[in-house]
């Protein structure tokens, strides 16, 4: 008798095969992922955003996961009375607004992703730019209130974090000098993170199948625009590649990394 499950082995084996050489070249790298939008949403593909991270540190590499919230956080402040507003894009954040802000994506949206990864493997460790001076901010502008802009990133807590061979989920809340809390851009801020770290790779995870896709059809929004300068700075910063990535489809980080087409869009020097 025939083990039907045997008939699809050579096409495994031969996946296998052709991850072993990226394996081999991302062993020790530092890759930072700014997740959010679709791929945190649904179920689903949490889990196997989660399978990828965990499976990426297995294999020898030190994912850095970033994330926001703005559904969350508009959600939040929705149930608690408050209406959200925003300016030019950005969320006008004052006193009570950034403690709501702090609510959904320290208590809420963090514990969620460490849950989450942490299903797959004890790796995960959640972290805010408020932690050890992480992310410092300078306000961006008093319509917004405490809405802030990366002026620096201490790595130290991270390097540790990665040296214990965990992986940090970081949460986008800066402090100013002053130790005020504010919100910050999450694609700024992994962007500035991975400047930082000089990391290998720097991936944002998005909703649209590729930055090219969007060119041609002249669709590029103001969300892409931060992701898109986010990258561009990397580079030019030190990061050696930026990929923008479709989070909606399944096991999206494998596929860039360990497959010899990648999906989604590469920025490079």
């Amino acid at each position: 008798m025939i083990d039907e499950r045997t008939l699809d082995a050579p096409a495994k084996a031969a996946v296998l095969a052709e991850a072993l050489p990226y394996i081999r070249e991302f062993a020790g790298s530092t890759v930072v992922i700014k997740y959010g939008g679709h791929a945190m949403e649904v179920p689903g593909l949490a889990e196997l955003f989660a399978q990828d991270v965990v499976l990426m540190r297995l294999v020898g590499m030190n994912p850095v996961v970033v994330h926001g919230g703005g559904p969350q956080i508009s959600e939040l402040m929705r149930r608690l009375g408050k209406e959200p507003e925003f300016v030019d894009g950005h969320r006008v954040t004052d006193a009570e607004t950034v403690d709501i802000v702090r609510m959904a994506l320290v208590g809420k949206v963090n514990r969620e992703v460490v849950t989450t990864l942490n299903r797959h493997g004890s790796y995960a460790v959640g972290l805010s730019g408020e932690d050890a001076g992480l992310i410092t901010v300078e306000q961006r502008d008093a319509r917004l209130g405490y809405v802030g802009d990366v002026r620096r990133i201490d790595p130290a807590i991270l390097e540790r974090v990665l040296r214990e061979e965990l992986i940090p989920v970081v949460a986008t809340v800066g402090v100013d000098e002053d130790g005020q809390a504010h919100n910050v851009n999450a694609d700024a801020a992994a962007g500035a993170i991975a400047q930082t770290l000089r990391a290998e790779k720097l991936v944002y995870l998005t909703d649209v199948p590729g930055l090219g896709a969007l060119l041609e059809r002249g669709q590029v929004g103001a969300g892409m625009i931060p992701k898109v300068r986010s990258c561009v700075d990397a580079v030019r910063g030190g990061v050696r590649r930026a990929h923008i990535l479709d989070g909606r489809q399944p096991h999206a980080l494998l596929l860039e990394f360990f497959t010899r087409e990648g999906i989604g869009t590469m920025v490079h020097p």
